[in-house]
């Protein structure tokens, strides 16, 4: 029973190794959010990207890309920077720019499924 169990766990940890965890690309992990989130005019455009209202640059167009899946499964997928940067992002929107984080929300996720943990974990009180 033992050598049964010991090796399940190693056939566990091989196939965790030989799969590891796809994530989204880096390459547009160096972007300086403040600096964005700190001026409109930067800002809106991704904002438009995002809504179907404007051009999207090519991180904007990944972030359209992935931004369904990264909601619905609490961004998985994203590298330590990216999930510092989504709640960021997120806290921004629904503190300051409530108005286009409530057309995101209809957009990304009309039957509410995830954005209201985000609202509850980010509101700023």
């Amino acid at each position: 029973m033992r050598s049964f169990i010991v090796i399940c766990l190693l056939a566990l940890v091989g196939i965790t190794l030989s799969n590891p965890i796809e994530t989204y690309t880096d390459r547009f992990d160096h972007i300086d959010l403040d600096e964005i989130l700190d001026n409109r005019r930067l800002l809106i455009p991704y904002i438009k990207c995002m809504l179907d209202q404007g051009k999207c640059s090519p991180d904007g167009k990944e972030i359209k890309k992935n931004v369904v899946e990264a909601l619905e499964h609490d961004c998985h997928k994203c590298t330590p920077t990216q999930k510092k940067g989504t709640k960021k992002i997120i806290r921004h929107l629904i503190n300051k720019e409530n108005d286009y984080w409530i057309e995101l929300s209809h957009k990304y996720d009309p039957d509410r499924h995830f954005v209201g943990r985000y609202e509850n974990e980010l509101t700023e009180h």
